[in-house]
């Protein structure tokens, strides 16, 4: 079974754009490449069990193992050592890509409390999204009795626009609840 956003884009997100900025070429219309999802702990440095409930947590979240980032110099004033764990990443493309996109837009930022929708300035001059939420509990996957500990977490959104107008385009298209 395909994913339903995919379907999404293939039939009405391209011909829209293709309309929108008068591509003569599929090819040419913006696509989503990729998602990055990224949980930086610092204070893992201190308490090493806090990494294990973060891999859990984005492991039930994005569907894959993540990886576990760590630190590639020592920091004294941060009591940092090079190698230490330091944070932890998943890297989503393809059907599971697009079904995190689905959960992220239609259920997980509506239970934010007080959403009045995502701003639409934090894109980075390339047509590319990121995306920081402050607590891992509006994602109905994670069980609230198991967390010891709020942790905030960056989503990057990577598209293939050449410019910020082309990827908010897309992003409005697939339907992403932007400020108004």
């Amino acid at each position: 079974m395909a994913a339903r956003l995919r379907e999404h884009y293939l039939k009405s997100v391209v011909p829209g754009l293709t309309k929108e900025f008068g591509y003569t070429n599929v090819m040419a219309v913006p696509k989503i490449e990729k998602v990055v999802i990224n949980i930086g702990l610092g204070e893992a440095t201190g308490n090493a069990k806090l990494m294990d409930g973060a891999v859990n947590e984005l492991t039930a979240i994005a569907g894959q193992k993540p990886v576990i980032t760590k630190a590639t110099k020592s920091i004294a004033a941060f009591k940092l050592r090079e190698g230490m764990a330091i944070g932890t990443m998943v890297t989503l493309r393809g059907d599971r890509m697009y079904e995190f996109l689905d959960r992220l837009m239609n259920v997980a930022l509506p239970r934010v409390r007080d959403f009045r929708g995502v701003s639409s300035k934090a894109f980075d001059g390339r047509g590319n999204y990121t995306l920081g939420l402050k607590d891992q509990l509006i994602f109905p996957e994670i069980d609230y009795s198991k967390v010891e500990k709020t942790k905030g977490m960056n989503i990057c959104i990577v598209t293939s626009a050449t410019n910020d107008a082309e990827g908010a385009a897309l992003l409005k298209q697939m339907g992403m609840p932007f400020r108004q």
